[in-house]
């Protein structure tokens, strides 16, 4: 489930570098996935 989301951050990430389209809005969701990542790891 994780691996979704970050997978489909990463792609609409991806895509607002390309199209430059709410370009802070995908990297704070892109730095929030990755805290709950590790926070998710560090707790197993």
């Amino acid at each position: 489930m994780i691996w979704t989301i970050i997978g489909i951050l990463l792609l609409i990430w991806i895509v607002g570098f390309l199209l430059d389209v709410a370009g802070g809005l995908i990297h704070i969701l892109l730095v929030v996935a990755l805290i709950v990542f590790i926070y998710k790891m560090i707790r197993k």
